[in-house]
């Protein structure tokens, strides 16, 4: 008979362990920052890669366009509504007009149409904007969804990740300093 109740606890217990078990790891996913996720490329060179420009598809650019100048590199789409909220602090960057920096887009998962439909809409802070419908390079950058931005040092490493929007907060707090820090090295 104490075998028969050991048998009964133990199958009540077995479920019980499993779901504060469950418990434990959904409570720890809720304390992380998503934004905050780590990118095995920080540190390494930009992948390899050849993509259309979004304004004409014949023209074809590559990874040496990274290099020579600090980047940001902004991978967004015109679905993406943090991209829109974005946007407008994109193109105040590109207003400031500084020196031996380039926005350079990556119009991700996209249609061409509706992409450059939202660029003469509300401007283009873009040197130039890669077009990657077929996530093509996303994959190979890690990217998780858009918005996020990457930036490059001259030598073309990727040097930081920012996932989600990139706001004044942002900008000023991390981007900026990091910016003027690589810019400063030679």
């Amino acid at each position: 008979m104490s075998q028969s109740r050991a048998k009964k606890t133990l199958k009540f217990l077995i479920p019980l362990g499993l779901f504060v078990v469950l418990v434990g790891f959904l409570g720890y996913g809720l304390t992380t920052d998503p934004r905050k996720v780590p990118s095995p490329l920080i540190g390494k060179s930009i992948p390899d890669f050849t993509l259309p420009t979004l304004a004409d598809p014949d023209r074809q650019v590559t990874q040496e366009a990274l290099k020579g100048t600090v980047s940001l590199v902004n991978v967004w789409a015109s679905w993406c509504p943090s991209c829109r909220a974005e946007h407008r602090m994109l193109m105040g960057i590109a207003q400031e007009g500084i020196d031996d920096l380039q926005i350079v887009g990556l119009n991700w998962k996209d249609e061409r149409p509706q992409a450059q439909d939202m660029l003469r809409l509300f401007g283009n802070p873009y040197v130039v904007n890669l077009f990657d419908p077929d996530n093509q390079v996303g994959l190979d950058f890690g990217v998780y969804g858009a918005p996020e931005t990457f930036v490059i040092d001259r030598h073309g490493i990727i040097r930081y990740k920012h996932i989600g929007p990139v706001d004044a907060e942002v900008w000023e707090q991390t981007l900026r300093p990091l910016v003027q820090q690589l810019k400063a090295q030679s």
